[in-house]
C-alpha cells in the first residue's frame, strides 16, 4: 500500500491530508511533486543552520524491512556538503546518519540508503552549495524569472531585542514552566553586543529595567535569568498596554529618527501571549492603530501559545511591522520551539533590503522589500521579464553591520527561449520552466491573500480573494480560498481485492465515502471553498460539557454537568418509541486538575454503550471505546476505528469512516454520532476521549427523558434582557458576554448569558460560535433533577 502525504510548513509537522493506493504484484508507481519549503512563511525559503533542509515523509505506515532510497541533488552551483539522516517522532529518535562522498562535478546523484532491520521514519537530506555572488542566484525561464538572495559569509549586526511574555492567569502551568526554560536558555545564547529588555504583562505591566535597553553582559544576563524565575502567572491580558510599553524600549521618543542608523542596532521585539484582549484596550483595529504608531522602524514577531491565542490579531500585528508570526503548539516541546523561533531572528545579517529590477524589465514582481535577512534563512523574489529583454539589471541595496551597501549585476537572458544558463544536466529544461512560472504564481496568491488579512474594506477583501481563487485554480493550488477533492472510483468500476468480505461487514455503498478497496489511483481536482451547511446536532464532548441547540431560538444552549470519575450517566431514553426502546449511557472516567484549580472536576467519556429493542429481531446492543465499536446482535462484531468498515444487523447501520468518527442510524429520524479524540503529542491535560452527537433527533418520541434525550422536544424561550454588559466589564478569557437573558422552560427561569464560544459540535473542526451559557448554580434546575437520578448501576 502507498500512502501519499500532504504536509502544511509549521513548526511541526502535520498530516493535512492522505490518499491511498494499493499496488499490486510488479506494479511501479512514481509519484511526482514540486515543493518549496520555508522558514519564515511570508518570505523566507528554509535554510536549516545555513544548509538546505529537505525532509521526505515516508508516512504513519508499519515498518518496511527492505526499503531503498535514491537521491540526487542537482544545482548550477558545486555542492559543498551533504548529510542525511533518518527522523521519527518517537520519544528517543534511532538516528541513522550516513554520509555521501561529493564527486568532482557540481552534482550529487543516486547515493542509496538501504535498511534491513524496518525503518519508520522520514529521510532528511542537508545540503549547501557553493554561492559567492553576494547578489544572489537569478534564474530566468520563458518569460519568467525567480531571484534567490542568501549571501554567505556576511558579520552579525547586534541586536536591540525586547521579550514581551504574557504571564495572565491562563499561562498558570505548563506553559509558564515551559516559557521559563525557552528564556532561561535565550538570554544565555544572547551575544555581547546586543541590547535587550523583559517586558511581562498581565492586566498590568512591568518592565525589567525601566525605560531602556541594557548590553547583555554576563552579569546583566544573570539578573535577568533571575527575573524570570520569579515571573508569576496572574490577572487579565492587557496587550495594548504591553505593545506600547515595549515600543518605549525600542523606539524611545527622545532617540529621533537618525537612531537606527547611528547604533547599527536591529530593533526586534519578540511578542508572546496565549489569549486575547481582555482589559484595557480590546478592539484589535485600535491595537493594530497604536502598535504602528508607536513601533516605527521596530520589527515584532509574534508567537500565539496554544489554540487560544487570538492568532489572527498577531498576524495582522507582525504584517504591520516588519515581522512575521507563529503558532507554538501545547506539546511536550514548546520550550524547544520557543528556541527554535528565536535561533531564526538571533542573527540578523542586513536590514531594510531592497532587491530592484531596473529599466522596467521586469512586471508583476512579488514583494521585493524585505526589513530583515536573517542568518540560515533566505529571500525569495519572483516576476515576469518583458519580451524582447537581453540583460535582466538587477540592484540590490541593504544595510550592514556598517553602512549601506549596493550591489549590481547583468543577468543575460538566452533569446531562443528566454532562459538562463542551463543547468546541464540530464533531461530537458520543461519542469524547471514549469517550475518557475508556478513559483510565480504561488508567492503571488500568497500575497493577495496576505493584503487580504490586511484590508478592511469588504470590497477590497472580495477582489483580492476573487484574484486568489482565479490563480488557484489555474495552478491547481490547494489554498486558503481552495480545496482539494479527491474522487475515488465507483464501486463497480473498481476491481476487487482477492479477499471479499462477509455481506455483514460490507462498506455501505450508500454513504459518502467509498470502499478503500480500489486499485485504481484517486482523481483530485482543486475546487472554490464553501461553507458546508451546519447539521443540527446535540453534543456532550469533555467534563463532560453539553451544547444543544434549541429550535425555537435558532441559537445554541450550554451547559457543564460536574461529573464524577467511573460513574455511569444516562444520556438519553426513549421508552415509548413504537417497537424501539433506546438507551444511551456513558461511563466517566477522570483525569488530572489544571494547575492551580485542583478542586475542579475533569472527566471524558471513555466508553459509550447504545441498546435498543428491535421488536422481532431482538436487541442490539453498541459498545464504542477508545479502540474499536463492537456491535452485538444476532452475531456479534468488530470494528476497529483507524480503518473504514460498516455492519448492518436487524435495521441498524453502524459505520466507521476514516474521519475517527461512527455513525449509527438507528431508525428513520433517529442518528446519532461518536467522535474518537485522540492526540499525537498530547499534554497532561489532553485525554482521548468520545463526543456523543444526536445529527438526527426527529424520529424520537415526546417522552424521551436522559441528560441529553431530554432537550429533543424542550419547549424553551430566551428573553434577551440586556443587550451590552455594565461600561468597563471586559471579557472572561475567550468568552465574550454579548447579552444577558432569562431562559424560560414551563414554570422554570433562570438567568442566562450569551457568550462567545469555541464549539465542537460536528465533525468538522472547532469553530467560534455564541451560545447561551446556564450559570452552574442553575443547572440542577435546568435538568429538573439531581445529579444523582441520572448516575445507573452499570453499562
Amino acid at each position: 500500500t502507498l500512502e501519499v502525504l500532504c504536509f502544511y510548513a509549521t513548526v511541526h509537522l502535520q498530516k493535512r491530508f492522505s490518499s491511498y493506493i494499493f499496488l499490486t504484484k510488479g506494479v511501479c508507481e512514481e509519484l511526482t511533486y514540486e515543493e518549496i519549503q520555508e522558514n519564515f512563511p511570508e518570505e523566507f525559503a528554509l535554510r536549516d543552520q545555513d544548509k538546505y533542509r529537505y525532509r521526505y515523509p515516508k508516512g504513519e505506515v508499519s515498518p518496511v524491512t527492505d526499503y531503498l532510497v535514491k537521491c540526487s541533488v542537482v544545482s548550477r552551483y558545486a555542492v559543498t556538503t551533504v548529510q542525511s539522516s533518518v527522523w521519527n517522532q518517537l520519544p528517543i529518535t534511532k538516528e541513522a546518519a550516513f554520509e555521501v562522498d561529493l564527486p568532482s562535478s557540481a552534482f550529487i546523484s543516486n547515493f542509496t540508503i538501504i535498511s534491513s532491520n524496518g525503518l519508520n521514519a522520514d529521510f532528511i537530506i542537508q545540503y549547501d552549495v557553493d554561492l559567492k555572488d553576494l547578489i544572489g542566484d537569478v534564474q530566468v525561464y520563458d518569460g519568467y524569472f525567480v531571484h534567490y538572495f542568501a549571501p554567505r559569509g556576511l558579520p552579525v549586526v547586534p541586536k536591540d531585542v525586547i521579550f514581551v511574555i504574557d504571564v495572565s492567569s491562563s499561562m498558570i502551568g505548563n506553559k509558564i514552566k515551559q516559557t521559563k526554560q525557552a528564556m532561561s536558555t535565550i538570554l544565555g545564547d544572547l551575544r555581547e553586543g546586543d541590547h535587550f529588555n523583559i517586558v511581562t504583562f498581565s492586566d498590568k505591566v512591568h518592565t525589567w529595567k525601566k525605560g531602556k535597553t541594557v548590553r547583555a553582559t554576563r552579569q546583566n544576563v544573570w539578573e535577568a535569568k533571575e527575573f524570570v524565575k520569579r515571573i508569576i502567572a496572574e490577572g487579565w491580558t492587557n496587550i495594548n498596554a504591553a505593545l506600547l510599553s515595549a515600543a518605549q524600549l525600542v523606539n524611545p521618543p527622545s532617540s529621533g529618527p537618525s537612531r537606527r542608523t547611528s547604533s547599527h542596532r536591529v530593533p526586534l521585539v519578540i511578542f508572546l501571549t496565549d489569549g486575547e484582549a481582555t482589559i484595557g484596550v480590546t478592539s484589535s483595529e485600535t491595537i493594530l492603530s497604536n502598535a504602528k504608531k508607536a513601533l516605527g522602524s521596530a520589527s515584532l514577531f509574534g508567537l500565539a501559545f496554544g489554540d487560544d491565542a487570538d492568532f489572527l490579531l498577531l498576524k495582522r500585528l507582525a504584517l504591520e511591522n516588519r515581522g512575521v508570526a507563529r503558532m507554538v503548539y501545547e506539546d511536550a516541546d514548546a520550550a524547544l520551539q520557543l528556541k527554535g523561533f528565536y535561533d531564526e531572528v538571533a542573527s540578523p545579517l542586513l536590514s531594510d533590503i531592497q532587491l530592484s529590477y531596473l529599466d522596467d524589465q521586469a512586471f508583476d514582481v512579488t514583494r521585493s522589500l524585505f526589513p530583515n535577512y536573517f542568518q540560515g534563512s533566505e529571500l525569495v523574489v519572483t516576476g515576469r521579464v518583458k519580451t524582447g529583454v537581453k540583460d535582466l539589471k538587477v540592484l540590490v541595496s541593504a544595510i550592514d553591520s556598517k553602512q549601506q551597501m549596493k550591489l549590481e549585476n547583468d543577468v543575460f537572458i538566452s533569446q531562443e527561449n528566454g532562459t538562463t544558463a542551463s543547468l546541464e544536466c540530464s533531461g530537458d529544461l520543461e519542469g524547471i520552466s514549469s517550475f518557475v512560472h508556478r513559483l510565480w504564481a504561488y508567492f503571488t496568491i500568497k500575497e493577495l491573500l496576505l493584503a487580504k488579512l490586511n484590508s478592511t474594506d469588504p470590497a477590497t477583501q472580495k477582489l483580492l480573494t476573487d484574484k486568489a481563487t482565479n490563480l488557484s485554480l489555474k495552478y491547481n493550488f490547494v489554498t486558503p480560498v481552495t480545496s482539494l477533492v479527491v474522487v475515488k472510483p465507483d464501486e463497480d468500476e473498481a476491481t476487487q481485492s482477492p479477499t471479499t468480505p462477509e455481506p455483514t461487514t460490507a462498506l455501505n455503498p450508500g454513504l459518502p465515502k467509498s470502499p478503500p478497496n480500489t486499485l485504481k489511483p484517486p482523481k483530485t481536482s482543486v475546487v472554490t471553498s464553501s461553507k458546508k451547511a451546519a447539521t443540527t446536532s446535540s453534543p456532550i464532548d469533555g467534563d463532560p460539557h453539553f451544547v444543544v441547540q434549541l429550535a425555537k431560538v435558532h441559537q445554541n444552549l450550554c451547559f457543564t454537568v460536574d461529573g464524577r470519575a467511573n460513574d455511569v450517566l444516562r444520556l438519553l431514553e426513549d421508552p415509548e418509541r413504537s417497537m424501539q426502546n433506546i438507551i444511551v449511557d456513558g461511563h466517566l472516567m477522570g483525569a488530572p486538575s489544571k494547575d492551580g484549580v485542583e478542586d475542579r472536576l475533569r472527566n471524558y467519556f471513555d466508553q459509550l454503550t447504545i441498546s435498543a429493542v428491535t421488536g422481532n429481531s431482538g436487541d442490539i446492543m453498541i459498545t464504542l471505546t477508545l479502540d474499536a465499536v463492537v456491535v452485538e446482535g444476532e452475531g456479534r462484531d468488530t470494528l476497529p476505528i483507524n480503518q473504514q468498515g460498516s455492519v448492518t444487523r436487524q435495521g441498524v447501520t453502524v459505520t466507521v469512516d476514516n474521519h475517527q468518527s461512527c455513525w449509527i442510524e438507528l431508525a428513520a429520524g433517529v442518528q446519532f454520532l461518536v467522535l474518537f479524540h485522540h492526540y499525537k503529542h498530547p499534554s497532561y491535560l489532553q485525554l482521548a476521549h468520545l463526543g456523543f452527537y444526536i445529527t438526527d433527533g426527529r424520529g424520537l418520541s415526546d417522552s424521551t427523558q436522559g441528560l441529553l434525550g431530554q432537550f429533543q422536544r424542550a419547549d424553551i424561550n430566551i428573553t434577551v434582557v440586556k443587550d451590552h454588559v455594565d461600561e468597563g466589564f471586559h471579557r472572561v478569557k475567550k468568552e465574550q458576554i454579548l447579552a444577558r437573558g432569562i431562559l424560560r422552560w414551563g414554570s422554570e427561569q433562570m438567568p442566562v448569558t450569551l457568550q462567545d464560544k469555541t464549539l465542537k459540535d460536528s465533525v468538522q473542526k472547532h469553530h467560534r460560535s455564541s451560545c447561551w451559557v446556564v450559570p452552574k448554580t442553575e443547572i440542577e434546575r435546568l435538568l429538573g433533577h439531581s445529579y444523582e437520578s441520572y448516575v445507573v448501576n452499570r453499562m
